[in-house]
């Protein structure tokens, strides 16, 4: 086996190399070492288990795309806030089952800090209280997350003339098909417009 020296970062960039190639279900600590050339008992050293792994795989995928997400600034809060949930959804496009493994996560560092300061302050300097920039924050965020969830879960190779056919007893949920799994750009698109719209009526004017 080759004498890798190995620490948390290396293994995690390894990680989401592999992860392109075998997605979620294939990923495991095994066929990490083995792409590394170590035994799998040495990333137990710095891994306790797998959601170890895909809490520093996930803060690694932070640090890549922090620096590319545009800031939210005033007066435009909206264009700032929409601007920033298409620079995370397009990054979490970049991985196989990035969303997936990016969801319900643990940042291992504070590395995340400044950024999410950063949007927060253009929000609060926008108007918004820091209890509503908070908000509005991760319902846009949780919103993207939960939208590429869905989209890398293989709806791609969907038939949607066969699924009408099946439905076609059900006309509204038949014609569903195309609006939900036919276009995820703009289905995306559409349902960020409409959280954005809902922050801005609801959460920005709310005066707590």
């Amino acid at each position: 086996m080759a004498t890798t020296r190995l620490d948390r970062t290396l293994v995690a960039r390894t990680a989401l190399r592999l992860l392109n190639e075998v997605g979620l279900e294939g990923l495991t600590l095994r066929a990490i070492a083995a792409e590394l050339g170590v035994k799998a008992p040495a990333l137990y050293w710095h891994f306790k288990d797998k959601r170890a792994l895909l809490d520093e795989m996930a803060t690694e995928m932070f640090r890549r795309m922090a620096a590319d997400l545009p800031a939210v600034s005033a007066p435009d809060w909206r264009d700032g806030l929409t601007a920033a949930m298409r620079g995370l959804r397009g990054h979490l496009l970049g991985y196989r089952d990035g969303a997936k493994v990016y969801s319900g996560t643990h940042f291992t560092d504070i590395g995340y800090a400044a950024t999410m300061d950063a949007h927060l302050r253009g929000l609060t300097e926008s108007g918004f209280t820091p209890r509503t920039a908070a908000r509005a924050w991760f319902t846009a965020y949780s919103y993207t997350i939960g939208y590429v969830i869905e989209e890398q879960s293989g709806t791609e190779g969907i038939d949607l003339a066969a699924r009408a056919e099946r439905l076609a007893a059900y006309p509204l949920a038949a014609g569903a098909g195309e609006e939900i799994i036919g276009n995820h750009e703009a289905g995306f698109e559409s349902g960020l417009a409409a959280v954005v719209a809902g922050i801005a009526l609801t959460v920005h004017t709310s005066p707590t």
